[in-house]
């Protein structure tokens, strides 16, 4: 019989600890959160200095009641939820649970592998009530919100609605960025690029200035331009200097929660919440060869980059042995003011497991984020690139050109990992031809463009959680869970993966910002996180934090109730009318998008999906036209309007030509950035153009 209950949250999780510990241990999983506050309340007494009124999570009775039968037969219970406020807050709602008669032990381990595990067993601790009270805060906080606002909205918006802390400044954001978009007046401008020759190399430079002008000259209008174009005397060019430098360029650091759903969005494309599941499961333990079950990364949700020395040394002597000495870099980490800095960043729990080495074992997803997460902590622990720059000035009568180049002289870092941004990545190698001061070239062409200013992006998911990061608004494991709110309560919509505000979204933000204007101020909600970072530390009590906020919302909410006047929302019509019962149709809302049904709901349920004519006939049956339509998940399709008659579908648009070669149909595909047309049979291909 096992001497020690060891509960942990997740099944995953205690089958890996379980490996470690041995027979005398009995690892349970609690399965997150055994009380909460109830969902049919607000659960909060606000007459009674804020006391919660916490109760079991529905369904887990039977697990609550088992994890009691073990506890009372172990000599010690050991908490080891995840180290963190979340994790800590469970730890103590089990304490509470199991009742007093047992010996409760809080271990904690930033990392799922045997040594980690072993050595926290070693040393237990008692669960850190600051850290549980600052959960407690953030808990309660969010319930008054969301259970005093939503009520509101309903009664005066529409049912179903909500409204909280982070999500309604993700929300505002996304619609500030809008009205800047729509408010946005495009500015004429112009630029000139020249393309130059030397002996038999070309290189192109860019107007940069008339010699008369103190500051880079302006190119406002076509008269801008005729007035440069005119004073160019000849296609010769005299080079008036060239500057060589070295610029190093540093890695990124590791990555923090923050940074990881950053850019697994920028570069696998992964949803937040997806980033976080699967950096779930590489963290709680995947079953390796001869190694058993083991975690390969460390703890998921932190704000800090540091690293440990041990991770570091193990992290150099991978490099120098396959990379050599030279790639071993020396820079260290720097955490931000605004770190809690509890445990490391996220980092591979072995640099010696690597990506190819552990591909067997995961899923090919799991594998990418891998990878990812080892690639970025071995690149930051490599040398800065050294890069050679060029910066060449020429020019004709008065009139001055610029040429800049770069090319990678070592490449440090980059040999395995570049970060990438929301604009695309540099171009590394833009090689110039060697040219000394005081020669001639000549000029090839001399190109005017004119251009116009562009607005401002809209919101990618990873535009936004920087962001909210940078505006300190939530924690970084907040903004999965508020990404996927924002867009299940149909706030806004995603187009080319970026977000667009909905109707709806920008009428519940209206009724926010007016009535509950402290809710969506990023100043005020920034201080709101420190007050509860200072919770945490032991500088605040909880139920202080919670008085200074609700003396100042409780009235806004009576405000509301009293004077928010009813919205009616009105479905938008269709133009077509049911042919089941002849009422029109109208366009709907449901958990994946727009559809089309019958306005004399509930007596008629006719409903049809959304679709759109492409102009081209199916390639299957030659009757029936294709269609555009939008797949569960929101990604765009073609099938034939007559289906299920036909059965024709495809992810790729048809053009409506059959193939010169094999007289299959031909569709539009892309090939990285470039729009290309491919046979759907052989290997015929053109381009799109």
């Amino acid at each position: 019989m096992a001497d020690n209950l060891v509960i942990v949250e997740s099944p995953a999780k205690a089958k890996t600890i379980e490996k470690y510990l041995g027979k005398r241990y009995k690892v349970i999983a609690s399965m997150g959160h055994v009380r909460d506050l109830p969902r049919s309340q607000t659960g909060i007494d606000t007459e009674n200095n804020y006391e919660p009124k916490y109760i079991t999570i529905r369904g887990k009775g039977p697990l609550l009641k088992e994890l009691k039968k073990e506890a009372k037969k172990a000599k010690k219970v050991f908490l080891a939820s995840d180290p963190d406020r979340e994790g800590e807050a469970i730890a103590w709602h089990l304490s509470h649970a199991l009742g007093p008669d047992n010996d409760y032990y809080r271990v904690v381990f930033n990392e799922i592998t045997k040594d980690a595990v072993k050595e926290s067993f070693k040393t237990p601790s008692e669960i850190d009530m600051q850290l549980v009270d600052a959960q407690q805060a953030r808990r309660i906080l969010d319930r008054l919100v969301g259970y005093n606002i939503s009520p509101v909205l309903w009664k005066k918006v529409k049912k179903g609605l909500s409204a909280g802390r982070v999500q309604s400044v993700a929300l505002k954001l996304i619609i500030d960025r809008e009205n800047e978009i729509r408010k946005f007046v495009p500015e004429e401008y112009w630029t000139i690029e020249g393309t130059f020759k030397t002996g038999r190399s070309k290189f192109t430079g860019k107007f940069n200035k008339l010699a008369s002008d103190k500051q880079k000259t302006k190119l406002n209008t076509k008269a801008d331009v005729d007035n440069v174009m005119n004073q160019i005397d000849g296609k010769d060019f005299h080079i008036d200097s060239v500057e060589k430098k070295e610029k190093k360029r540093n890695p990124a650091q590791p990555f923090t929660t923050s940074s990881l759903q950053q850019e697994a969005a920028r570069k696998l494309n992964f949803k937040a919440r997806k980033t976080m599941m699967l950096a779930q499961q590489l963290y709680e333990g995947i079953d390796i060869k001869k190694q058993g079950t083991v975690g390969l990364i460390t703890y998921m949700r932190t704000d800090s980059t540091r690293i440990s020395p041990t991770a570091k040394n193990e992290a150099y002597d991978l490099i120098e042995e396959t990379y050599g000495k030279e790639f071993t870099g020396t820079q260290k980490t720097a955490n931000k003011a605004s770190s809690q800095d509890a445990h490391e960043a996220v980092r591979p729990t072995s640099a010696a497991r690597t990506p190819d080495n552990m591909k067997q074992y995961l899923s090919r997803d799991q594998h990418r984020l891998y990878k990812l997460i080892w690639d970025r902590f071995i690149a930051s622990q490599m040398a800065p690139a050294i890069l050679d720059t060029v910066k060449i000035d020429l020019s004709n009568n008065g009139v001055l050109f610029r040429s800049t180049g770069q090319t990678i002289k070592f490449k440090g870092f980059m040999q395995i990992y570049i970060e990438g941004t929301d604009d695309g990545e540099d171009d590394l190698n833009s090689k110039l031809p060697e040219m000394n001061e005081g020669e001639t070239v000549t000029s090839e062409k001399i190109d005017p463009s004119q251009h116009f200013t562009q607005p401002p992006p809209r919101f990618t998911e990873a535009r936004l959680v920087k962001t909210l990061e940078e505006s300190g608004i939530g924690r970084p494991s907040t903004y999965a869970p508020t990404i996927d709110t924002i867009q299940k309560r149909n706030y806004v919509k995603m187009d080319q993966k970026r977000f667009i505000p909905t109707e709806i979204g920008e009428i519940v933000n209206e009724q926010v910002v007016e009535y509950f204007p402290d809710i969506i101020d990023i100043a005020f909600t920034r201080n709101m996180e420190e007050d509860l970072d200072s919770v945490a530390e032991g500088d605040k009590e909880w139920r202080q934090v919670i008085d200074e906020f609700y003396k100042g919302f409780g009235p806004q909410v009576e405000r509301a109730e009293e004077e928010m006047e009813k919205i009616e929302i009105k479905d938008e019509p269709v133009g077509e009318d049911c042919e089941k019962c002849g009422s029109p149709m109208v366009y709907k809302m449901g958990r994946y998008g727009k559809f089309m049904a019958c306005s004399n709901f509930p007596d008629c349920r006719n409903t049809k999906a959304i679709v759109k004519e492409i102009g081209v006939k199916c390639p299957t049956c030659k009757e029936g036209e294709v269609v555009e339509r939008k797949s569960k998940r929101n990604r765009i399709f073609y099938g034939c309007e007559r289906y299920p008659e036909c059965d024709f579908v495809s992810w790729d648009r048809p053009i409506g030509r059959d193939c010169p070669k094999c007289e299959h149909y031909l569709v539009e595909t892309k090939k990285g950035k470039k729009a290309q047309v491919k046979c759907t049979n052989c290997d015929y291909t053109e381009d799109a153009s």
